[in-house]
């Protein structure tokens, strides 16, 4: 599926790594264009998964409206194709009130898809995947990013070892079509006077970025992060693949089932947090569509706003 290039073209996007200031500063962007904003998270579709996956809170919702936030059950395995068809949806409806589409969030494959289009893969075999996954248990993340590379070097390079969902995808289709995933989802960008509006990603100096998500996840478990966790896991059903994944999630149900500490938690939620956010860095550097904006730390969400729009207008 692809967004028609007139809908496209009115769309705004501001993308970045987890912490980096992104959700703030577009609440003010949103003010100034007359915008609705569309997230751009994976995570943030789920009901029940608020605290850990920083979703706007109640004011920051009433203030500008929000979309694709809370509309999937945990049980749900959010697929990509969902989402662009739901984020098509959105954006139509909000352009058709004469408002404008302001995507906002730090998912690199969700934004990809949207600016030029997405794989139409085999539909999941859930044999396929659960073999795989009791594999990649069995032997390892290295074992199953190496299985990966014998069959799609392009894709495995992309991918990181720990992404067990996206590499056992991988090894799916290339089983499923005998074709290696890199070559259906090489997408070329589109023509420039084809793309959006502006689309930008936030790049703030790394040692600030790292000391910012350590002090936000002290906050969030302050926040009663490890109670929201406690009552995801007595969902019926419970949570599925996909938001079990979740970073922060996965380590603080590793405590509750006795695998880890608190503390160890705590501490590893950190930094897979940290190499979340390099490989975030990573997608966006790599979608040629993304403007850089390079951002001190220091600057207050309406000045992150106005930075936005001066460099749209460049």
């Amino acid at each position: 599926m692809q967004f028609p290039v007139t809908l496209l073209k009115q769309c705004w996007f501001v993308a970045g790594p987890t912490a980096s200031g992104k959700s703030a500063a577009a609440l003010h962007l949103a003010q100034v264009l007359n915008a609705e904003i569309v997230s751009l998270d994976s995570m943030a579709v789920y009901r029940g998964m608020s605290i850990g996956t920083a979703k706007p809170s109640v004011a920051d919702q009433q203030s500008v409206r929000h979309h694709l936030i809370d509309i999937a059950d945990p049980a749900q395995d959010f697929s990509v194709t969902e989402f662009v068809r739901l984020a098509h949806d959105a954006a139509n409806d909000i352009s058709s009130r004469g408002l404008v589409p302001l995507f906002v969030g730090g998912t690199g494959l969700y934004l990809r898809s949207i600016l030029r289009g997405m794989f139409e893969g085999p539909e999941a075999d859930w044999d396929l995947r659960n073999r795989w996954e009791r594999l990649a248990v069995q032997h390892g993340p290295e074992w199953l990013h190496a299985q990966l590379a014998e069959r799609d070097a392009v894709t495995a390079q992309r991918l990181h070892p720990n992404d067990m969902r996206r590499l056992i995808r991988a090894i799916e289709v290339f089983e499923l079509t005998g074709k290696p995933l890199s070559e259906d989802q090489h997408h070329r960008p589109r023509p420039p006077e084809d793309r959006p509006a502006c689309v930008v990603w936030l790049q703030p100096p790394r040692p600030w970025l790292h000391q910012r998500i350590n002090r936000r996840i002290d906050m969030m478990m302050q926040a009663g992060w490890l109670e929201e966790t406690r009552t995801l896991l007595e969902f019926e059903p419970p949570p599925g693949r996909t938001a079990r994944q979740a970073l922060g999630y996965q380590e603080l149900i590793q405590h509750l089932t006795g695998t880890l500490s608190l503390e160890q938690a705590v501490a590893l939620t950190k930094i897979s947090t940290r190499q979340f956010a390099k490989r975030q860095h990573t997608w966006f550097r790599n979608i040629q569509e993304c403007t850089p904006l390079e951002t001190t730390g220091a600057e207050s969400p309406s000045a992150l706003a106005h930075m936005i729009l001066n460099l749209q207008r460049t």
